[in-house]
């Protein structure tokens, strides 16, 4: 049996790097994409030292035509993708009325527009795979202080919702993870924990929402 493919939209070094070493563990290889190529060369070397095959992909999520690109690149070398993570976001703080229109555009590209096109791109490359996309809390319980960034949330968890109907019958799994509290090292809302959950989730494919909050 061939090794299965994690993609990795929106590299960073908390959620997505733990669930790039908890996937590796379990016998995936990852593909990762940011605008930083030094980040992701160090994200490489850290899950080297793991034992985990990875390689990084240079790509901007706010620009439509760099992560198309970016990710037929991803298909040009592993031929398919089995898992598709998606977790970027963007959301400035601000009340709604301090915001400019462009502003809030600007951040629903990254939040929820991205992923949209990270699924276009790689649906057709996959054969009974599974998509993740990373939510919050503020997508049930909004704060003024974010709306950019509850707006963004709000967005991928309906996403997550609509996909799912159209997708289930293709045999692709669609799960959000609703993230309520602040993401830390250390705490039960920690980075490694969310990575378990989302493993959880892939194995399951069950539920589209899960939602994760301390007990």
């Amino acid at each position: 049996m061939s090794e299965k493919l994690l993609l990795i939209v929106g590299s960073g070094p908390g959620i997505s790097l733990n669930t790039a070493r908890k996937f590796g563990k379990e016998g995936f290889k990852v593909a990762m994409i940011s605008r930083s190529m030094d980040s992701l060369r160090r994200y490489e070397d850290e899950l080297k030292n793991d034992g985990i095959i990875a390689k990084g992909f240079p790509g901007d999520v706010s620009s439509e035509e760099s992560l198309r690109k970016a990710i037929d690149k991803v298909i040009k070398t592993y031929g398919k993708v089995d898992v598709l993570l998606y977790n970027a976001a963007s959301g400035r703080p601000g009340k709604p009325t301090t915001l400019s229109a462009d502003q809030l555009v600007e951040d629903f590209k990254i939040s929820v527009a991205g992923a949209l096109t990270a699924v276009k791109e790689t649906v057709p490359h996959m054969q009974n795979g599974a998509i993740l996309l990373t939510g919050g809390g503020l997508a049930l319980h909004p704060y003024a202080d974010y709306s950019s960034l509850a707006i963004g949330k709000a967005g991928i968890r309906n996403l997550a919702y609509s996909l799912n109907q159209e997708l289930a019958s293709k045999g692709i799994y669609v799960g959000t993870l609703t993230i309520k509290g602040f993401v830390e090292e250390g705490t039960y809302v920690s980075p490694a924990n969310i990575a378990e959950t989302f493993y959880h989730m892939f194995e399951n494919r069950k539920d589209v929402e899960v939602t994760f909050e301390e007990k």
